[in-house]
């Protein structure tokens, strides 16, 4: 028996995402449209829209597994993010293109940076069957940004971080946002940093619970 996406599409946007406070329309409507389930792997296919992170990437080389994030949670951090059409996007870690599809909806085009070369070869290839062609996926270390197409309106994290590094800073543009999760597990504080006058400010937003993205681990001072 086939599977029927488009109505649990519905039910993962009704049950999951606007019982969590996101009433944006625009971002609802990218929710119900964005194919979720062409995010994941075959085998996965049938779990793309139960209510928890699923792996995209097992571990590897000393890196931690990847996960495709929870609905709620991604939808908050979008919504935080106040994403207008006109808006110039670059999507942190957007593992297999997912996020980077809903955020393509909301904004006028989306730079994709991923650091896995499956991953990003994946996104790449996933975005352009689907048709997203506001989107362009690049290769790089995650905590780098990507410099060559800064400054963004917005930039936004996928995953829960130690530190932001001031390099992503200097890629926003004034008045620019960056959304980011500090912390990680149940300590994890979702953000929301404004540049204002070349000066970056930022508040908490609310908890959230997220995986974590390799690259932005605080270094730690040597302790005698």
């Amino acid at each position: 028996m086939d599977t029927d996406f488009s109505e649990q599409r519905v039910k993962m946007v009704d049950g999951q995402v606007r019982t969590t406070d996101v009433t944006d329309q625009a971002l609802l409507d990218a929710m119900l449209s964005v194919p979720r389930e062409a995010f994941v792997g075959a085998n996965r296919r049938n779990l793309a829209y139960i209510d928890e992170h699923i792996e995209i990437a097992s571990p590897a080389s000393g890196q931690p597994a990847r996960y495709l994030m929870q609905a709620s949670p991604f939808a908050k951090l979008t919504q935080l993010a106040e994403i207008h059409s006109s808006d110039f996007v670059l999507d942190v870690g957007c593992g297999t293109g997912y996020s980077s599809a809903v955020l393509s909806r909301l904004a006028s085009s989306v730079i994709a940076l991923e650091s896995d070369p499956v991953l990003a070869q994946s996104a790449t290839s996933t975005l352009a069957n689907l048709g997203y062609d506001n989107v362009v996926v690049v290769q790089g270390a995650l905590n780098e940004g990507h410099g060559a197409e800064a400054p963004y309106d917005v930039i936004f994290i996928g995953g829960a971080v130690e530190e932001i590094p001031q390099a992503l800073f200097d890629q926003l543009k004034e008045g620019g946002r960056l959304i980011a999760v500090e912390g990680q597990g149940n300590a994890g504080v979702a953000r929301l940093f404004l540049k204002t006058t070349g000066i970056v400010g930022g508040r908490r937003a609310f908890n959230a619970a997220i995986r974590p993205l390799p690259g932005f681990e605080r270094i730690r001072a040597f302790e005698f």
